[in-house]
């Protein structure tokens, strides 16, 4: 386990910045900002709050990894524990057993696995990486370590074999030799294979690199090497010279034995397999090109592509199976890659999704020189692991039951909920169930080993995954395991896209066009909300029952305006000078190519996507209640939407992005608010804004870099297999980006060379900008509106840094949202942050009522207040007012997050509707009445009468007292980098604010002191997709996608840090190893060497000698104790410890109690011997001896 040096706070620390100054200056509102968090304004009762988390409570380590193994490169079984392993490009390796049962290690160095061994049911597995290391691990603790390795410096390992119940591993290289290394000893034996001893002397080329080891079934004294050119030498290890050779004239790729070891089976490289017998090796006995056409004219049939891997499987009641990857075709160019299988006359073809990248044949016996019963294939595929059932005639697949299918299609976002409402996954499951395929295999899934238990933790966990198709996943997160709840289709909502339609012309983005961008759930009411792509909102009501039903549409116009519309002349504004030259992929950039200018028709109050009209079914789950979409206005597309909130108790749904402003009834089914965000402040706007002229306005939709289609982000040729998020590190590249100007405020960093911020993503289409515009947007200090969780996990903006110590100093001008066009920036201001909650919205406000709180990618906070109807029978028919309350906050940096708190400092949460069926067949009047949980405290004069704001920018953390507005605390999180996620969390019965810098800290503040509690360098933002996907929960959990296809969670909590033993499953369970078939005298009389083959006696440094001690490095591991020292912390470490020890001891004892045995039966034995010996001689005398 990777142990992390971090730096603990002392608990008195003030809320002092890192620059050492404590955020002097007036806050908003009159009320003075004071240096480490002294008393506000007179008469708040601050010094009551007893503040229980200290530092103590705080620690980081990862829990779990979910999901399919990235780039996976190896694969591995342990016939006897039934446990997999699986090795990957980027040098790590799962380990899966029965459910719950998943663990991840990774080599220190990262290099490639190239090879995985178990030591079948000793608790240990060998790797060999492609930095030509061997590693032994130790699979007897809950966290693997290594133990030994072994670095050879002058060769390159090709591949490994270790006998079953051998220590002595066998290790081909691409010079052509063989090694022969220790396994518990890891030390490299003298006795070496040669390559040219084991060729022919007449030979004059080099075999190439060793393809196969394997001892034979019948002798283990024999070992069959196999050459990549395709010659074939059976060594006799005992008198160190071949048996016998093979030739083969193409190249070979794998070897599989015979169990009784007389024959063996080669695939080769034309699409041939070749059978072998030991006793005539000049010529194979049988050549077959099974997927080969037959020539008419008796020719041999024609080569088909290589056969990278077969295996050769017998069975006592039936013909052997042959099974092997690739071998098809050429002619048949589109056929998908293809696992065959050989039984008797039978050939089945098994197409597959993706790529073969290795598989295994999982037999009923370890030993190689028994009847191998063959009962399931293992196949790892590049994005996917199958499991075939052998057993029955049809070959169906086991259901897989891990949650490998995270990537089906590309998470594009995610949402994590801790201690929600015990009875959700029961309910979810329980609709999603009902979608489950069919014709799987109905034997048990085989890889079974390893043993769980639920373990201490008993709080409900649920994660939801958004995805680039549309879909959104529930996943079951309880007691770090994870399984598939429900899958939500958000895409059904909306027509298909036919291809040459007029109406097609008006969507933003070519491909992906209902990528998920961002969800908010309120698991209470169970109300669900998505944004999407194509600048659009869908909130689901949750039902138990089926219905038939229209789909309710809105649609909003959000734009920016500052003066009267003026017609726009027929001018247009021409792009990059040379546009073909500077910017060759323009297309891809944009993700649309539709503009205006070859359109002739402006489009105009036109939404991007197509709700359906017609009646739809919708099946129990969530179903869509109300569709919202933004509409082009004046030929300018609708800008991607950056911030998102859903009251069910209010009955409001809330969104924003760089225009503006909207806020929808979607009990009513109307339009309540759509204004842009100037018009928002109304005469409290703090900045001076100069009007532009809307003419210039105009752009081409096809340089509207805001808003690109997800696929131009996957570098996938086939743009259909998805593997890599890529960040746009070509913009800062090319010369374009210079003109574009893609700035940066202070509020940048640093990653691989580029500036990266949650705030860099453009609002508008690129133009020329002029010397003027750039020296303005320098002085004015330009920014982004944060796409903080919107577009897709999958990009990130980079841009170059503009930033001055001017900057820096003026606190309005920090973040100033940036479109491509410098007269767009100087206005724009994208909505960041929004939530609902019971509150003060004025200074003179005496009691809380419905407020909406308003965060700007400029760090304004606005409050809107919320006029609802006074009962809940006019709630329906009453309209609801939104009017802004003048209430303006200031922060540096785009507004990330809000909260607010009781005047005891206990989180209060926004009230919610307690969730009743809307399609209940009992529709009596107590049914359909609401029922509000408010949250509110049931006397003011009891609770006092004011409550704590907490607000986070991506600069700064604020506490602000309410009704007065006065900022008591102020902490300034970071100066040189930016806030990527900032959450407030519950943890021990207390609360907290957990922030994710962009430089990788992970940081928690106290509430509602902002007292820094934790502050650890966890990882470097290395990859967009982490700033994009990582979110903090309750309980001091957190999660991110680790790679595209995998979710790493973790935990800040020292409590779970230190039960996490106990939560992790056993890879290692003891098993009786099967006892081998007794083979009959005659059998072992004829069918093989009656001797025993005595490895020891032949590798060991007595006979072989000690091997040059430059041709490998032997590395002493950190397995054992001591890694689980690493491993664990505080008393479950130290049980784990003394347990081990104790083992260990036991084993010892056990081993002394043996020998002791042994040494008393061969006295008695002595004594006896001795006393038969002195009777037989007893009488007889001196002479008769």
């Amino acid at each position: 386990m990777k142990k992390f040096n971090f730096r603990k706070v002392l608990d008195g620390l003030t809320a002092s910045s890192p620059g050492g100054s404590s955020g002097g200056g007036s806050g908003a509102g009159g009320g003075s900002v004071h240096p480490g968090g002294t008393a506000g304004a007179a008469g708040t009762p601050r010094d009551e709050i007893q503040e229980t988390l200290t530092s103590d409570f705080f620690q980081i380590c990862k829990t779990v990894r979910h999901g399919f193994p990235y780039l996976p490169t190896a694969l591995a079984f342990d016939p006897v524990q039934k446990i997999l392993a699986i090795g990957t490009r980027t040098g790590a390796i799962r380990i899966l057993g029965r459910p719950g049962v998943d663990c991840y290690c990774q080599h220190e160095s990262g290099a490639a696995v190239l090879q995985l061994q178990f030591l079948i049911n000793e608790g240990a597995l060998v790797s060999a990486s492609a930095d030509d290391a061997l590693h032994l691990w130790n699979l007897r603790q809950k966290r693997p370590a290594i133990l030994h390795s072994l670095k050879f410096n002058r060769e390159r390992i090709t591949y490994c074999h270790l006998p079953f119940q051998s220590k002595w591993l066998y290790v081909g290289t691409e010079r052509g030799n063989t090694h022969i290394v220790n396994i518990e000893s890891f030390i490299l034996s003298g006795y070496v294979i040669m390559w040219n001893k084991a060729i022919e002397l007449s030979t004059k080329t080099h075999p190439g690199p060793v393809v196969h080891l394997s001892d034979s079934p019948r002798d283990e004294g024999k070992l069959l090497i196999g050459y990549e050119n395709g010659t074939v030498v059976f060594w006799d290890l005992r008198s160190k010279r071949a048996d016998l050779r093979a030739y083969y004239d193409e190249a070979i790729h794998s070897v599989a034995w015979h169990h009784e070891g007389k024959q063996f089976m080669c695939s080769h490289s034309d699409g041939s397999l070749t059978l072998w017998n030991l006793k005539s090796p000049n010529r194979p006995f049988q050549t077959t090109i099974p997927h080969g056409k037959i020539q008419r004219d008796g020719k041999k049939p024609e080569s088909c592509k290589p056969i990278l891997k077969v295996e050769y499987k017998t069975c006592k009641n039936s013909e052997p199976f042959v099974i092997f990857s690739g071998g098809l075709s050429y002619d048949k160019a589109c056929r998908r890659p293809s696992l065959t299988i050989m039984h008797g006359k039978a050939i089945t073809v098994l197409e597959m999704d993706h790529p073969i990248v290795d598989f295994l044949t999982l037999c009923e016996t370890p030993y190689p020189n028994e009847f191998q019963e063959p009962y399931a294939v293992v196949v790892l595929l590049e994005k996917d692991l199958i499991v075939v059932d052998l057993t029955q005639s049809n070959f169906p697949i086991f259901e897989n039951p891990y949650p490998i299918d995270i990537h089906e299609s590309p998470v594009t976002c995610t949402e994590y909920f801790a201690d929600c409402p015990p009875d959700l996954i029961p309910v979810l499951y329980s609709v999603g169930a009902k979608h489950k395929k069919q014709g799987y295999s109905n034997k048990e899934w085989p890889i079974s080993g390893g043993a769980w238990n639920l373990g201490a933790q008993t709080y409900p966990e649920i994660i939801i995954t958004g995805h680039a198709d549309g879909s959104v996943k529930f996943w079951d997160a309880s007691a770090i395991t994870l399984q598939m709840l429900y899958k939500l289709k958000t895409s059904k909502v909306f027509e298909k896209q036919k291809l040459g339609e007029g109406k097609a012309t008006a969507e933003i983005v070519e491909e992906d066009p209902f990528a998920v961008q961002m969800m908010y759930w309120c698991p209470e009411s169970r109300i669900f909300c998505v944004a999407g792509v194509s600048a659009y909102v869908v909130v689901y009501r949750f039902s138990k029952h089926e219905v038939n039903t229209e789909i309710a549409s809105l649609e909003v116009r959000l734009q920016y305006e500052v003066e009267d519309i003026i017609t726009p002349e027929p001018e247009i504004i021409p792009p990059f000078p040379d546009a073909s030259s500077q910017l060759p992929s323009l297309k891809s950039l944009s993700g649309s190519t539709n503009t205006v200018a070859c359109e002739g028709t402006m489009k105009d109050s036109i939404p991007c996507l197509s709700v359906k009209t017609r009646p739809v079914r919708m099946p129990p789950g969530y179903q869509a209640d109300l569709v919202i979409q933004l509409v082009w206005v004046d030929g300018e597309p609708p800008q991607q939407i950056t911030s998102l909130a859903v009251n069910s108790a209010y009955g409001l749904v809330a969104f924003g992005n760089c225009n503006g402003l909207a806020v929808v009834d979607f009990m009513q089914k109307t339009v309540l608010l759509s204004m842009g965000t100037l018009d928002l402040y109304g005469s409290s706007d703090p900045y001076q804004r100069q009007p532009r002229s809307p003419r210039k306005s105009k752009q081409f939709a096809a340089d509207n870099f805001c808003m690109r289609g997800l696929s131009n982000f996957y570098p996938d040729l086939t743009k259909r297999i998805r593997t890599s998020y890529q960040s746009m590190t070509e913009l800062s590249d090319s010369p374009v980006s210079l003109e574009l100007e893609r700035c940066k405020s202070p509020t940048s960093d640093h990653v691989n060379g580029h500036c990266t911020s949650p705030t860099s993503q453009s609002c508008s289409s690129g133009k020329r900008l002029s010397s003027a515009d750039v020296s303005r947007a320098n002085r004015r200090g330009p920014g982004r509106p944060p796409f903080r969780k919107a577009q897709s996990a999958a990009c990130m903006e980079i841009s170059l840094p503009v930033t001055t110590e001017e900057n820096r100093e003026n606190s309005f001008s920090r973040s100033r949202s940036s479109s491509v066009s410098s007269i767009d920036r100087d206005s724009k201001e994208a909505i960041t942050a929004l939530y609902f909650m019971e509150s003060f919205a004025r200074k003179n406000d005496s009691a809380v009522s419905p407020c909406l709180w308003v965060g700007t990618g400029l760090g304004m906070v606005l409050i809107l207040s919320l006029n609802l109807p006074a009962s809940d029978d006019l709630r329906q028919s009453e309209p609801v007012m939104v009017s802004p309350s003048g209430t303006v906050l200031t922060l540096k940096g785009a507004v990330l997050t809000f909260a607010c708190l009781d005047c005891m400092g206990t989180l209060t949460h926004p009230p919610y509707e307690v969730w009743r069926d809307p399609h209940s067949a009992d529709d009596g009047e107590k049914t359909r009445k609401r029922k509000l949980v408010m949250h509110s405290p049931s006397s003011s004069q009891d609770m006092g009468d004011h409550q704590f704001a907490v607000i986070c920018s991506e600069k700064q953390a604020k506490v602000f007292s309410l009704p007065s507005q006065t900022c008591l605390y102020v902490h300034n999180i970071t100066e040189t980098s930016f806030l990527l996620r900032a959450d407030v969390v519950t943890l021990c019965n207390s609360v907290c604010l957990a922030c994710f810098c962009a430089n990788g800290h992970i940081m928690t503040l106290s509430l509602p002191s902002l007292r820094p509690l934790l502050d650890v360098n966890y990882l470097p933002v290395t990859d967009m997709r982490i700033a994009r996907t990582f979110c903090f929960t309750n309980e001091g959990q957190a999660l991110y996608l680790s790679s595209p296809t995998e979710i790493q969670r973790l935990t800040y909590s020292q409590e779970m840090c230190d039960s996490l033993q106990d939560m992790l499953g056993d890879l290692f369970t003891p098993v009786e190893t099967p006892e081998a078939q007794n083979r009959g005298f005659l059998k072992g009389l004829f069918g093989g060497s009656g001797q025993a083959f005595d490895r020891e006696e032949l590798f060991g440094e007595a006979t072989a000698g000690k091997a040059s001690r430059s041709l490998a490095q032997h590395i002493p591991g950190a397995g054992g104790i001591e890694g689980v020292r690493g491993a664990a912390g505080g008393v479950i470490g130290d049980l784990t410890r003394a347990r081990i020890a104790l083992d260990e001891r036991g084993q010892k004892l056990g081993e002394l109690d043996e020998r002791t045995a042994s040494m008393m039966a061969s006295a008695e034995a002595f004594s006896k011997h001795a006393h038969e010996v002195m009777l037989k001689y007893k009488d007889k005398k001196w002479y008769q001896f």
